[in-house]
């Protein structure tokens, strides 16, 4: 098959990347989901285990479950609303809360099951959607399902599983690429705008929305040129509606971006963050800041592989989300930020395509799902 046929088909693949067959899809991307669940719960045991034996008590995390860290704060603002919560409670964006209370409902008002809830089925639907956009793009299952593995044994994947909005983001993201890729514009708007409710990075959707607006512009008509316009503002118009209530209610509205200035540290120059954390690893952080400096690496590594192996906005999109992990003070979240910035999962899933590497790395995640889920619920690693 030449260039231009293997193009050809792809884009025709693409137009139709969302019309699958989902009972086929959930059969494939079951096994890695429910794995994960497995090596979360085994977290949970380890954590409980040393708490136990070292600690003496369960620390708050650990008491708190799957509601732990962020997750208190979505079921507090879902139960009471943001007025309700510390003025901290603004960063954190309104539509996964939402969802969960609406779904609360029907549940008697158990918020907290809801979100729960909302975060794994929001996970499945992350798991389908990449998949059936690995497909489309390059016609081959053995690497969409390698792709769907990777994603949820991902170390930071344990936020899937927790109360966490990562899922409802990851899941907007994908189907917004799937849309972009394919030409309908006005899906991808609307994904957008989902993904930019759901969490700040929403907003970097427009990054790759502009990557294939301008690449189709030309041969592109004038319904679809509007339609262009509408995926490219899209993601600014979901994080415009909640900024303009921020603004309305606080009379601030920098104030989701700015209120944990004082815990974050500001904002820092990426590169300089780099240079800082080298000096972190040799000094006394080396088993703080310090232990996030090998992962980033790999981070950027992974960054380097998707511009290869994938299209300029897959590259483009990772880029901006890395970029802007490292404008913060601290790298507590890199493990959560390379994990949504799902292209990197991706250039990864082409990269272990050697069995006897794929098994290796596989263990190597699931491995680090264990340790990290259970760092977590012990209170020594912050996702």
């Amino acid at each position: 098959m030449s260039a231009d046929e293997f193009s050809g088909t792809r884009m025709a693949r693409l137009a139709r990347w969302a019309h699958g067959d989902f009972k086929a899809d959930l059969k494939a991307v079951l096994p890695a989901w429910i794995t994960a669940r497995i090596l979360v719960g085994a977290g949970y045991v380890v954590a409980t285990a040393v708490a136990n034996r070292l600690v003496g008590e369960h620390p708050e995390q650990l008491r708190n479950g799957l509601m732990a860290w962020d997750g208190t704060w979505y079921r507090d603002i879902a139960q009471f609303g943001y007025q309700a919560v510390p003025r901290a409670g603004v960063r954190f964006f309104p539509l996964f809360p939402l969802l969960g209370r609406l779904l609360a409902l029907p549940l008697g008002g158990h918020t907290a099951l809801a979100l729960v809830l909302l975060a794994n089925a929001g996970s499945i639907v992350a798991a389908v959607a990449l998949r059936r956009l690995v497909l489309a793009e390059k016609g081959n299952a053995a690497l969409a399902d390698r792709a769907v593995w990777c994603l949820l044994i991902f170390p930071s994947a344990f936020v899937l599983v927790m109360a966490y909005s990562e899922s409802l983001m990851l899941s907007a993201s994908i189907c917004a690429f799937g849309f972009l890729r394919g030409r309908r514009w006005w899906w991808a708007a609307t994904f957008g705008l989902v993904a930019a409710l759901s969490r700040p990075l929403g907003v970097v959707l427009v990054v790759p929305a502009l990557v294939e607006v301008i690449a189709g512009w030309r041969s592109a008509s004038g319904r679809d040129r509007w339609g262009g316009l509408a995926a490219v503002i899209g993601p600014v118009v979901g994080l415009g509606i909640y900024l303009a209530w921020v603004g309305h209610v606080y009379g601030n509205i920098r104030l989701p971006f700015t209120v944990q200035d004082d815990l974050r540290g500001g904002l820092a120059f990426p590169l300089t963050r780099i240079i800082e954390g080298f000096r972190q690893l040799a000094g006394s952080e080396r088993f703080g800041d310090g232990l996030h400096l090998p992962v980033l690496l790999v981070l950027l590594v992974l960054l380097t592989l998707t511009f290869r192996s994938w299209p300029l906005s897959y590259g483009l999109y990772a880029a901006v989300i890395l970029v802007a992990a490292l404008s913060a003070e601290n790298l507590n979240s890199i493990e959560r930020y390379g994990m949504s910035a799902f292209p990197l999962v991706l250039a990864l899933a082409v990269v272990i395509r050697p069995p006897q590497v794929e098994r290796a790395t596989m263990a190597v995640l699931g491995g680090g799902l264990v340790a990290l889920s259970s760092m977590a619920w012990l209170g020594a690693y912050v996702p």
